[in-house]
């Protein structure tokens, strides 16, 4: 329903977030196959990455954030599915849960875990961000209700590990991207 206006709010708010998303692509090799969950309009997050070279699969359940993203990115993958339930059968080189996973209760967010490590090839970077601790929290966008959920630290980390998946970096409330707190992973070798 809000979709055109989520979409230029995001493009009129600033990136305050793309030191992580450099970050990500920076870690990848040109030509990686990423997986973007929740890929929203495709603008800027796999609009950035697609230019600098990354195969984009972007999967998220709005079908008008969807259409954005294939009239923007046309050369790329675009699905309108529900992550929780994605089972593609192939795995990529980066997955994103970006802004999205967030919005997922603690079970869902919880059995995501085990979508991320099907999807990962070894060595795959998993990046997502979440609260800085335990917590449900209702905000708004547009006068309705918008729904926020985070585990606590320790529970991803042990999500982490027992998927298969190492923290390369870590930053609660990070002051260069909005306060956000976010996480990035790789795969381990052996996964």
């Amino acid at each position: 329903r809000h979709a055109a206006a989520w979409d230029a709010d995001r493009q009129n708010s600033g990136w305050n977030d793309k030191v992580w998303h450099d970050l990500f692509i920076d870690s990848l090799t040109t030509g990686a196959r990423v997986l973007d969950l929740g890929c929203g309009s495709g603008r800027p997050v796999a609009q950035h990455m697609a230019q600098r070279g990354l195969r984009v699969t972007g999967v998220d359940s709005s079908r008008a954030m969807i259409s954005l993203c294939r009239s923007r990115l046309p050369d790329h993958e675009w699905i309108v599915a529900d992550m929780r339930e994605l089972s593609l059968d192939r795995r990529f080189g980066g997955i994103l849960a970006w802004d999205s996973f967030f919005h997922l209760g603690y079970d869902d967010q919880r059995r995501m875990f085990a979508v991320f490590a099907d999807h990962a090839s070894a060595g795959a970077l998993l990046m997502f961000n979440a609260g800085p601790q335990h917590g449900e929290a209702i905000g708004s966008y547009r006068g309705d209700p918008l729904y926020h959920a985070s585990l606590a630290p320790s529970e991803y980390k042990a999500l982490i590990n027992r998927f298969g998946f190492e923290v390369v970096e870590h930053v609660s409330n990070d002051a260069r991207a909005g306060g956000r707190t976010a996480w990035l992973c790789r795969s381990r070798q052996d996964a």
